[in-house]
């Protein structure tokens, strides 16, 4: 399945020391098929830690690489990288940009994980890196992970004799209210 990223933007309000309000803006990316995938797993995600918050922005984002370290970096670096290809046709070097996503501490950590994911060969160029503002990369298997272990399962068989029992005690009422209306008008005709 082909999958794209997206950046969501959320903010809220925060009360913080001396009773002032402070507004909060905080970007997440998620991998996702469409802008509504996008927009129902970021309610998902983020509906149960933040209260009323308003998701103003989706924006897709074109990556090429997405590489996520497990070094509780906290920062998520957008770097530049040219791939350089030799043109058969017109004998010339082509420069190719791609835009990649690390996490990482510092900016030196960020270029030195990118340069040993990406191999020492000479044929690219780190033209940029950049930190970003989002706080957190939540890729496709997570969020469906997170969905099967928080959800409501239980089996079938179980789930329709619940709805039997619910049908059979709303029968039962509906009897018991229509004796109550027949008996009063019973005794009306015996006076």
């Amino acid at each position: 399945m082909y999958t794209s990223w997206f950046q969501v933007k959320i903010k809220f309000q925060q009360v913080i020391e001396d009773d002032k309000v402070k507004n909060i803006t905080e970007a997440y990316l998620f991998d996702a098929v469409s802008y509504t995938d996008a927009e129902a797993r970021a309610y998902d995600y983020l509906a149960g830690g933040r209260p009323n918050f308003e998701l103003y922005a989706i924006t897709k984002m074109k990556l090429a690489e997405v590489f996520v370290q497990d070094n509780d970096a906290d920062i998520w670096f957008k770097c530049r990288v040219q791939y350089i290809i030799f043109d058969e046709k017109t004998k010339q070097e082509k420069k190719t940009a791609v835009t990649m996503l690390i996490n990482a501490n510092d900016l030196k950590e960020a270029y030195e994980a990118l340069v040993q994911r990406l191999g020492m060969g000479e044929d690219y160029i780190i033209s940029d890196i950049g930190a970003t503002k989002i706080l957190e990369v939540i890729p496709y298997e997570q969020m469906d992970e997170k969905r099967v272990e928080n959800g409501n399962f239980r089996p079938l068989a179980e789930v329709e004799q619940e709805m039997r029992a619910a049908a059979s005690v709303e029968t039962e009422s509906e009897a018991a209210l229509e004796e109550e209306i027949e008996a009063p008008e019973e005794s009306e005709e015996a006076e």
